[in-house]
């Protein structure tokens, strides 16, 4: 039996036209009956480093009975000039989350994934001592492929254990995040943060607490003298209750393009 949780990240590889990029990680996450692909949104573009993906391919385990059998999902990110994903923003500017909808026909036959849902979501209010709390210091898990890092057998990510950094609830620096303790490394962006639901009652017993984005660092930290501080930003989760809201279109329009949130492509 596999953890269904290491069933709910993919591995995600970006690329312009067919020339590899980066690796990334991300997880499912469904709406009803919509499923989306949720990362980070620099994983997606991101203008300091010049990242302009127009597609990302997923892999996908498509036999239960043997997890060494997997294909590869090919995403467009762009159609008509319009980008195909949404990102958020808030009070305190941009937030590193995108999500983008998956067309369940285009799932290969005998396709074996779990996906997070809005019932995976902390209920927000929850005092830290309360049954159900997050208190300061919980542990936590990082699932996803750090430096592209996984089981190249059974096509299945690594976890990194964490550890609650900062008060939960409160927005660190009035950033839509929270800190998390723990070793991470380039391509764990997007990768789901979660710990333990012992009410849990489905398939998937995790609390959906947020999305991993990147190390923090000091600018005034001397390089040769101080280690990295080993701290994390995690996007709060609840942002997906508004990236994955249906959104009227207009007639002939794709709703994902209307939806989106995100700018429009740039030439490569």
């Amino acid at each position: 039996m596999i953890d269904t949780l290491l069933l709910a990240t993919a591995r995600i590889a970006t690329f312009a036209l067919d020339r590899g990029l980066t690796n990334a990680s991300g997880f499912f996450f469904q709406r009803d009956e919509r499923l989306f692909l949720v990362t980070s949104r620099h994983v997606l573009i991101d203008e300091p480093s010049k990242h302009h993906p127009n597609r990302i391919e997923i892999e996908l385990h498509t036999d239960a009975a043997n997890l060494g059998q997997s294909t590869g999902l090919s995403m467009l990110l762009f159609q008509d000039g319009q980008a195909l994903w949404r990102q958020g923003r808030d009070t305190g500017g941009e937030i590193d989350v995108a999500v983008i909808e998956i067309d369940r026909s285009a799932l290969p036959a005998g396709t074996l994934l779990h996906a997070f849902t809005p019932a995976h979501l902390p209920a927000p209010g929850t005092a830290p001592d309360a049954p159900g709390g997050i208190a300061v210091g919980s542990r936590l898990l990082v699932v996803g492929f750090p430096l592209g890092f996984h089981d190249t057998l059974h096509h299945l990510p690594v976890v990194r254990q964490a550890v609650l950094a900062t008060a939960w609830g409160l927005r660190f620096q009035g950033e839509g995040y929270f800190l998390t303790d723990a070793r991470t490394h380039r391509g764990t962006s997007g990768a789901p943060v979660v710990m333990p639901d012992p009410a849990a009652t489905g398939a998937l017993p995790w609390k959906l607490l947020g999305v991993h984005s990147g190390r923090l660092d000091m600018s005034t930290r001397d390089k040769v003298q101080d280690e990295s501080l080993g701290l994390n930003m995690a996007w709060y989760a609840d942002i997906l209750l508004t990236l994955t809201e249906p959104v009227a279109c207009a007639p002939g329009v794709p709703s994902a393009a209307v939806a989106s949130a995100a700018p429009a492509p740039l030439s490569t």
